[in-house]
C-alpha cells in the first residue's frame, strides 16, 4: 500500500502593507505534480488540493506557511501546516519549504511534532500547535 500525502493550500488574506505576495496556483498544482512524480516509484503518492474557501490571515512569510497543510493519514498527520512541520523556513522559498514538508513526511515523519504538542512553532492558523 502506498503512503499518501496530501498538500492542501488554504485561501488567504494579506493584512497589512509592509509584506506582500502572490502565489501562482498553476505553478503550484505543476510544482506538487513533480513532487508526485519524483516519489511514485518509492510508493508515495503526493497530491494537491486547494482549499481557497478556508482563508486565513497572513502578515508575513510565516503566517504564508500556515496556508499549507500537510497530509498524511498513514502516519498519523491528519492536517498540520507547513510551519509546523518545517519549522522556520531557510529561504522564505515557498516551493523549497513545500519540497522540505513533503520529504519530512514522506522519510522522518517520527521528526514531526505531534499533533497538540506544546511547541508553538506557528499562530493564526487554527491547527493546535
Amino acid at each position: 500500500m502506498a503512503k499518501e500525502i496530501t498538500v492542501a493550500l488554504y485561501g488567504y488574506k494579506l493584512v497589512g502593507t509592509e509584506w506582500s505576495t502572490k502565489i501562482d496556483l498553476k505553478c503550484l498544482k505543476v510544482f506538487v505534480a513533480g513532487l508526485h512524480q519524483a516519489l511514485v516509484p518509492l510508493g508515495i503518492t503526493v497530491t494537491y488540493l486547494e482549499e481557497l474557501d478556508k482563508v486565513l490571515e497572513v502578515r508575513g512569510y510565516g503566517d504564508l506557511l500556515n496556508t499549507v497543510r500537510i497530509r498524511s493519514p498513514r502516519d498519523h498527520i491528519g492536517n498540520l501546516c507547513l510551519g509546523h512541520i518545517i519549522g522556520q523556513s531557510a529561504n522564505c522559498d515557498l516551493h523549497e519549504d513545500i519540497r522540505r514538508g513533503v520529504s519530512r513526511v514522506a522519510f522522518a515523519p517520527e521528526m514531526v511534532e505531534p499533533e497538540g504538542s506544546n511547541k508553538v512553532v506557528c499562530h493564526n492558523c487554527g491547527c493546535g500547535c
